[in-house]
């Protein structure tokens, strides 16, 4: 199956008509020659509005913390699969949560897509809760053991702005978890 395929079956597909009908289509980067995975929640309004994944200040956090620019971000060699392709709307505390059938249903095929992926970085709860089957008790804990989950997996938490009070209370993320990961992308890309 192409990009273009699966693209085309995500349009097509009853449950994202809404979206379908009003011009947006499946909000993703997908590359045979990507060697990084970046598995997030979904697409946020800003993203909606623009098409580009991690196209906010999220986005911006991110790169920082993979030590990377925004050029090698949007390459080929980065791929970007969140656990819903659409902004899923707005709840009573924030984002509703993603769509289970899209990771279920179309991440499969994408991710056969793309054989050499070396590192896949889950970002927040909906990706860990998805893809780790020994995860901790808690967020947090998960992220405080991401070198269990090592190499194939690096859990981190998401780069929202939203998230300012865990980054402050959380201080060895960036300290000793983020030196980690751009370690990691790095050997992932160039080595």
């Amino acid at each position: 199956m192409t990009v273009e395929e699966i693209t085309r079956q995500l349009m097509e597909d009853e449950r994202n008509q809404s979206y379908t009908e009003q011009g947006i289509p499946p909000i993703y980067q997908i590359s045979e020659k990507a060697r990084v995975l970046i598995i997030g929640q979904a697409p946020g309004r800003k993203v909606e509005e623009t098409k580009i994944p991690f196209n906010d200040k999220s986005g911006e956090k991110l790169i920082g913390w993979m030590g990377i620019d925004r050029e090698t971000f949007y390459s080929p060699e980065i791929a970007i699969v969140p656990m819903d392709f659409y902004y899923p709307g707005k709840g009573k505390t924030g984002d509703l949560p993603p769509r289970k059938f899209i990771a279920e249903e179309y991440h499969p095929t994408i991710l056969s897509m793309m054989p050499d992926i070396r590192l896949t970085i889950l970002i927040g709860k909906y990706s860990m809760d998805y893809y780790l089957k020994d995860k901790k008790k808690n967020l947090t804990e998960t992220v405080r053991a991401y070198r269990e989950y090592l190499p194939k997996y690096f859990p981190i938490v998401h780069p929202s702005p939203l998230n300012f009070r865990w980054q402050a209370k959380n201080p060895w993320f960036e300290a000793e978890v983020v030196p980690e990961l751009q370690k990691r992308v790095h050997e992932a890309l160039y080595c």
